[in-house]
């Protein structure tokens, strides 16, 4: 049979005398009697015990525990020790080799091999068998809690306590039930951070143990040690990769810092470069939140720290596997050039006076529904743009009319809800003289003419009454107009695009939208996201609107704090991007200074759960309690009673049309004011 280190040992220790060793332990064991007795050490009981020990001894006088305990009172059971597992995944890993090179040496030993997490519970153990079914009489086994608050001075207790590898024999023990045994612990420390995240420990009877088998531990935990390094190495390098393969630029001055699967700080450059308050307390090892594979970017950015702010978040992927996330972080000072932003140009129309117009965004969604919009440009096939108010849909219509295949095609927008029933049918397709009441009197083409060989964008085309929605599918399935009072075929070359903001599904099971005509719109649809899934575009749009509005006013750029931009992330935004850009407007307006505090923000920004969130009586409601609707619909009272009940100021507010804010007014039964 092969000789195991242990069956060396107990060869040795049986040459040796056992004289000295029986008279320590008395020695020992008059110690303890006398200071259990008195609750303190005298000069005596210094002689006998080592210092380590008696220190550990009046810690549990200090803690109350009792020293005629026979057993750790604390265990837990299966399915916790299951999720203590998971939760220390990669000391379990690290330690499988060392366990599996240890075990054939200690299965007829006596002597047992324990792992521990930082707390002193047991979640592994191998070893004699003899001794496994010994240690269960004491709960020394798998579920097992070891803390020296809970059963007092013991190998792993001790060691968790002092940070440092030791051995406890026999009646060194505080506890008396847990005297017949010898133990030697030594913590396992991260190598990021150097914390000790368990214990390596080995127990079995006092007489298979001396002092000097500690180092047969230290080893063991030196070596699981070295394999959480070359974890750590390996998942570092892993997320360097996942971050170079990300599909934007990379400037090589921005400040990062990488986290991993569980939030932990694994890597970071440029941190001194990051403002003030975005550079404190970062060291390597430190967890900022707890990374779960199903958060979003806008989750990561509310789940950071209040004091720590970062213009860009990434998820960092490989395969679809979560590995960690990126955060880049702010800079000392504000950037006087314009910020170099993920987005789309559109140029300015031939013959128009208009501004260039930019599609601000980079999350999956927007990049999704950019790309839809090129692909139906060059298809040019009807298009249904779908989202809500305020989230930019008019600027995907812009995109699609800017990617025609042909250059300078007209682009006509009609809004179906700021025009009257009555007259809406002559607006979009046309009349003839004395077709109805105030028809022109020489007759008028419509807008469908007008767009011929370009694009027509219908705006609200679920306010689109009924009767002309019969009239549209006709002029779409034939691909020609007929003027109102007029039975004349004019043919027509147009690519149409719908917008809507309201859930035309609904509509046409509640019979106010045609079905057919939905699926004739709708051979592309692009669903364009509100602000609150976009994640980190909030940040690149804040400082897109920062940018272009400072400039616009001649004011300096404005310097948002961290709690601000957290308030920013964080807020439900119901008017979406048009409501971030009224919110930046009047901040860049009204602070000169341009520093801009979380005090500085809207209210409804600053304290969603304020309760005079809501005006007119309405009762109070948590925003995390209320669907989109009731968001929504809190949001326009709120500025019905900011502006006095004028409406018109209301939709200026809100960035929507007064026709659309009177529906609103009607579809939520809200209080005008007046």
């Amino acid at each position: 049979m092969r000789t195991t280190y242990f069956d060396a040992m107990n060869r040795m220790n049986r040459r040796k005398s056992s004289s000295e060793a029986e008279r320590i332990s008395h020695a020992t064991t008059r110690a303890w009697e006398k200071y259990v007795e008195r609750g303190r050490a005298d000069e005596e009981i210094e002689q006998s015990v080592r210092s380590e020990i008696l220190e550990s001894w009046a810690r549990c006088t200090d803690s109350g525990i009792s020293a005629l305990a026979v057993a750790t009172p604390q265990k837990i059971g299966e399915e916790d020790v299951s999720v203590l597992r998971r939760k220390n995944r990669s000391l379990c890993q690290a330690a499988r080799a060392a366990f599996e090179r240890l075990a054939p040496h200690l299965t007829d030993s006596g002597a047992i091999l324990i792992l521990t997490d930082q707390t002193g519970t047991v979640i592994d153990a191998i070893g004699d068998p003899q001794t496994l079914e010994l240690g269960q009489e004491i709960q020394l086994e798998i579920g097992g809690v070891w803390d020296e608050a809970v059963i007092g001075t013991n190998g792993i207790g001790t060691a968790l306590r002092t940070g440092k590898p030791t051995y406890v024999h026999a009646s060194e023990h505080f506890c008396q039930g847990i005297q017949s045994w010898t133990c030697a612990g030594v913590p396992v420390f991260d190598p990021l951070d150097r914390s000790i995240i368990g214990v390596v420990d080995l127990s079995g009877p006092p007489d298979i143990f001396q002092p000097h088998n500690v180092a047969l531990v230290v080893a063991a935990a030196r070596e699981i040690e070295i394999a959480l390094a070359e974890q750590q190495r390996q998942e570092r390098t892993t997320l360097l990769e996942a971050y170079i393969d990300l599909p934007r630029t990379h400037d090589s001055d921005e400040a990062i810092v990488l986290l991993n699967s569980s939030g932990r700080i694994v890597f970071s450059r440029n941190t001194d470069k990051a403002s003030d308050q975005s550079r404190d307390n970062l060291p390597i090892g430190r967890q900022l939140l707890n990374l779960s594979s199903g958060m979003t970017d806008g989750d990561l950015a509310a789940a950071l720290p209040p004091n720590l702010a970062a213009t860009v978040i990434d998820i960092l992927k490989s395969g679809n596997e979560v590995q960690g996330a990126a955060l880049i972080l702010p800079g000392k000072a504000p950037s006087l050039t314009r910020p170099k932003l993920k987005g789309v140009t559109i140029k300015p129309r031939a013959g128009v006076e208009e501004s260039e117009i930019v599609i601000i965004g980079e999350c999956p969604k927007m990049l999704e529904a950019i790309e839809f919009a090129r692909r139906a440009a060059m298809a040019n096939v009807t298009v249904l743009v779908q989202g809500e108010t305020g989230v930019g849909k008019e600027l995907f219509a812009r995109l699609i009319h800017s990617h025609h295949t042909k250059e300078d095609v007209p682009y006509v927008a009609v809004n179906c809800a700021a025009i009257s029933g009555e007259l809406i049918g002559g607006e979009l397709f046309g009349h003839v003289a004395g077709a109805f009441t105030g028809a022109l009197r020489e007759g008028k083409s419509g807008k469908f003419e007008q767009a011929n060989g370009g694009v027509l964008c219908l705006d609200e085309i679920g306010d689109m009454p009924p009767e002309l929605q019969t009239y549209l599918l006709r002029t779409l399935e034939q691909r020609a107009v007929y003027r109102i009072g007029c039975n004349k075929r004019r043919p027509i070359d147009v690519q149409l695009i719908a917008m809507t903001n309201r859930n035309l599904r609904q509509d046409i099971e509640a019979g106010r939208f045609r079905r057919d005509l939905f699926y004739r719109i709708g051979t592309i649809v692009i669903d364009v996201p509100p602000l609150r899934e976009r994640g980190r575009d909030i940040d690149q749009l804040v400082q897109h609107f920062n940018f272009t509005l400072s400039t616009k006013f001649e004011r300096g750029i404005l310097e948002f704090s961290p709690e601000a931009m957290a308030a920013l992330r964080t807020y439900r935004w119901p008017g979406n991007v048009r409501e971030l850009r009224n919110t930046i407007e009047r901040l860049c307006l009204l602070h000169g200074d341009g520093a801009v505090g979380l005090s500085d923000l809207p209210d409804e920004i600053c304290n969603p759960q304020s309760s005079d969130f809501l005006f007119g009586g309405t009762p109070a409601a948590a925003t995390g309690q209320m669907d989109l609707d009731g968001i929504e619909s809190v949001a326009i009272q709120r500025a019905i009673g900011r502006e006095n009940g004028n409406l018109t100021k209301v939709a200026l507010t809100l960035g929507i049309s007064r026709p659309t804010l009177y529906r609103k007014i009607r579809q939520y039964n809200l209080d005008r004011g007046k």
